[in-house]
């Protein structure tokens, strides 16, 4: 699943929106009833929170999701336990998306059917609101070029068509074997195959998934925000576990990255040394 708001930092005498860089810490006084005490210092870039089955990653992860409310807000009265520090301090909000990487089938089929009856699975109705997104940045993107065109300013204009040509052309190199290509004409995301269009719902899990995961990269579009997933690495081949850092930071160099794994093949890409076991923070 995926979710992308802003968590709300409450700082002092402060009426305007500020939104943060990355965040510096994450305390957690009472893990599972109080047993355990968590203290992360976090990287600005990339953090890894490794350990065995049950020893709280995903916890740890759900228990800051929790203090976000249906407002996208971090109410640290009314969730009491779970602090965020922030850079700069005085920062209130912080921009965040959430992936999760179970392909679990969709329960509500009858909402889902006046959707799109393609849809089927979480990873669907994921990449449907994506799509959404996509279209919006889109718009957002072109109409940055016009004006930088109308300024005379060619380069700057170039600049901003970047990411998402990147974009496709990770996607195009990843999906190169079953030779699959982005369709760049159409503004929604499609895929020419063997002479046939595919819509994103009819790709395999593992291609849902590193769509899903670079598509919310690409969204953001490089604003500096917190990229949270729980165990990415699920249903994806084992080169591209080895890839998916890299390929998110090249995208937006000002995203951080928190995410929980199992794959050593994750970190294999010199990403070692960003790895946290949760026996580290816990005191």
């Amino acid at each position: 699943m995926h979710n992308s708001q802003f968590i709300r930092i409450f700082a002092p005498n402060l009426t305007t929106m500020k939104y943060a860089d990355y965040i510096k810490q994450i305390e957690i006084d009472s893990l599972w009833s109080g047993k355990k005490h968590i203290l992360w210092t976090l990287d600005p870039q990339v953090n890894i929170l490794s350990g065995i089955n049950g020893v709280g990653k995903s916890t740890i992860l759900n228990k800051v999701f929790k203090s976000v409310n249906t407002n996208g807000d971090l109410i640290n009265h009314l969730l009491k336990g779970v602090h965020i520090t922030a850079e700069p301090e005085d920062a209130t909000h912080v921009r965040f998306d959430i992936i999760r990487s179970l392909d679990s089938p969709m329960l509500d089929n009858e909402t889902l059917n006046l959707v799109d009856t393609r849809i089927r699975s979480a990873l669907d109705f994921q990449l449907y609101h994506l799509q959404r997104k996509y279209l919006d940045y889109q718009v957002n993107i072109g109409n940055r070029i016009i004006s930088e065109l109308q300024k005379g300013n060619a380069d700057a204009a170039q600049q901003l068509s970047r990411p998402k040509t990147r974009f496709q052309d990770m996607i195009d190199d990843l999906f190169d074997e079953t030779g699959k290509k982005i369709v760049r004409t159409e503004n929604e995301i499609r895929f020419s195959q063997i002479g046939e269009t595919l819509v994103p719902y009819q790709l395999s899990s593992g291609e849902k998934q590193m769509l899903a995961i670079l598509l919310t990269v690409l969204v953001e579009d490089q604003q500096p925000y917190i990229l949270f997933m729980d165990e990415p690495e699920v249903s994806l081949h084992i080169e591209w576990q080895k890839r998916l850092i890299d390929l998110i930071v090249e995208l937006n160099p000002h995203v951080q990255i928190i995410l929980t794994t199992h794959s050593p093949a994750v970190i294999m890409n010199g990403w070692v040394d960003r790895v946290t076991e949760v026996s580290d923070i816990t005191v």
